[in-house]
């Protein structure tokens, strides 16, 4: 895969962010803001980007089908599409509840799926344009520098552990077993700024349980191809096509992501 396209990515979400994402910040008017599901929205703001997400990334790679969050939630027929052979993938607006609420952090996600492995992701941040990108077995970078994932170094290691979709038995035993051994911090609620964090030595180690490809296939990318780990708990890699099955672990070197998983084991 050529950095040509990812210059061409980039230049597609850049658009969207600046034209239909960043006019409406802090703007918002109430009729804007669209309840999809207790604690999930969507504002004009998703859809208007992902229409133009669309548009741009099909012009760069016509033979690719495209599945976007928004066009999912209308139509779950459109999920079918992430095992094709090749698939883009858009989150327009990830971090929606921030971006609604007047706060960072969000930003525009997009990956590209090859029979449901994902080859490349594009992380853009919302507000300090900040780039990230990572191709199957090329690396990752970030603002165009290559970039190895660094662990914090802190003693415990830092955690951000996503609860909202665990049932009550599992947030219970995350809470009892595995917090301890942790110094918690608080989930960005956002994808796009979660994942450089485990690379960019911020955070340590990230458990999620809802795992849906818009808002992790770049992010997961970004930290193998950076040398940290994520992977499905058993070690299995995550697969964009199976996007609905739960749990998924994100650590900033492979030896602290073995420490969790093997914790992790524990609450089975």
């Amino acid at each position: 895969m050529s950095e040509a396209l990812t210059r061409g990515v980039e230049a597609v979400m850049r658009r969207a962010l600046t034209t239909a994402i960043l006019p409406r910040y802090q703007s918002l008017a109430a009729h804007e803001v669209i309840a999809k599901a207790t604690d999930d929205m969507v504002t004009v703001a998703d859809r208007e980007a992902e229409v133009m997400l669309a548009e741009g990334l099909a012009a760069l790679l016509p033979e690719a089908v495209i599945v976007g969050e928004e066009a999912a939630h209308a139509d779950s027929a459109v999920l079918d599409r992430l095992g094709d052979a090749l698939c883009w993938i858009i989150d327009p607006l990830d971090g929606t509840n921030n971006f609604a609420a007047g706060k960072p952090p969000f930003g525009v996600l997009v990956a590209l799926a090859e029979r449901g492995v994902t080859v490349g992701g594009w992380i853009l941040d919302g507000l300090s344009g900040r780039f990230c990108h990572a191709l199957q077995g090329q690396g990752a970078w970030v603002d165009g520098e290559a970039v190895r994932a660094r662990t914090t170094g802190e003693v415990p290691p830092i955690a951000a552990i996503s609860l909202l979709f665990a049932n009550p038995e599992r947030r219970a035993g995350l809470k009892t077993y595995i917090a301890p051994h942790y110094t918690l911090v608080d989930i960005p609620r956002c994808a796009a700024e979660q994942y450089p964090r485990i690379v960019l030595g911020q955070n340590d180690v990230s458990i999620f349980e809802r795992t849906l490809a818009w808002d992790h296939a770049a992010g997961v990318l970004f930290v193998n191809e950076a040398g940290g780990k994520a992977a499905r708990p058993d070690g299995s890699p995550y697969r964009v096509d199976r996007h609905l099955e739960p749990g998924l672990i994100a650590a900033a070197s492979p030896a602290l992501w073995d420490e969790l998983a093997a914790r992790m084991a524990a609450l089975s």
